[in-house]
């Protein structure tokens, strides 16, 4: 199973989407020729990204859909064929386990993780729309402090496309909170490649969307998770009501 689904019939005003909630790799990858201790960091997976979903999704009484494979594997918010679709070196990091790739192996992670998370994330989003839910849909993210050892000043960023309806708002609420420091397309922009699932699910079907990066190091316990799911949820709260009804 590449994606699971959690309250796909509830009819809150939410999909949420996280890419990256799982470092698991399936049994045939061992582990990829990494060590316990790389599979645990940031280059697997977005560590506490899916608790804060959760927390969002049970505020808004709103569906989630989360992968359940490492994106060391295949990386679900990259077209296949990217070249950050399958990589060989993640940061500073060489991935031995994914060197020298035949068309069939490729071929293998896309049939078997890439297309179930979307298929699953589609029929979400079209059950919705067979039975007029008006929908926003939000991706979840954790992104490192740092970078090839470059400190990143950001608490938060939120990160759009075209359709900034959602974007925007989100950042116009965050700000409100004193010390709280918020990048607007950053860490990354849309064309660092980072937008392929919101751009694809949300923007291709016209609705408001946007990408939610938190500091990992914020939410790795409990009370860091549900002090960002209050947050963002007052954020969401004060722009959701416009954004859908615009």
């Amino acid at each position: 199973m590449a994606a699971a689904r959690i309250g796909s019939t509830l009819s809150g005003p939410l999909v949420l989407v996280v890419d990256h909630a799982s470092n698991r790799l399936p049994r045939r990858y061992g582990t990829l020729g990494l060590s316990a201790s790389d599979l645990e960091r940031h280059i697997a997976w977005d560590p506490g990204a899916l608790p804060v979903a959760l927390l969002l999704a049970a505020r808004f009484g709103s569906p989630v859909v989360h992968g359940t494979v490492s994106r060391l594997v295949i990386d679900p918010n990259r077209p296949p064929g990217d070249p950050g679709s399958i990589l060989t070196l993640s940061e500073t990091t060489p991935i031995p386990g994914n060197e020298g790739l035949d068309e069939a192996e490729r071929r293998r992670r896309v049939d078997g993780v890439y297309t179930p998370f979307h298929t699953a994330l589609e029929r979400v989003l079209e059950a919705r729309r067979v039975r007029g839910v008006a929908t926003a849909l939000v991706a979840v993210h954790s992104f490192n402090p740092a970078y090839r050892g470059v400190a990143r000043p950001w608490h938060v960023g939120v990160i759009y496309d075209r359709d900034a309806r959602l974007g925007r708002g989100l950042i116009e609420g965050l700000r409100k909170v004193q010390g709280l420091v918020v990048g607007e397309n950053e860490p990354y922009r849309p064309g660092d490649g980072v937008y392929h699932t919101v751009g694809r699910h949300g923007e291709g079907n016209g609705l408001p969307c946007a990408m939610i990066e938190v500091r990992n190091d914020l939410i790795l316990d409990h009370a860091g998770q549900a002090r960002w799911g209050n947050m963002l949820a007052t954020a969401l709260d004060g722009c959701l009501g416009a954004v859908l009804e615009g």
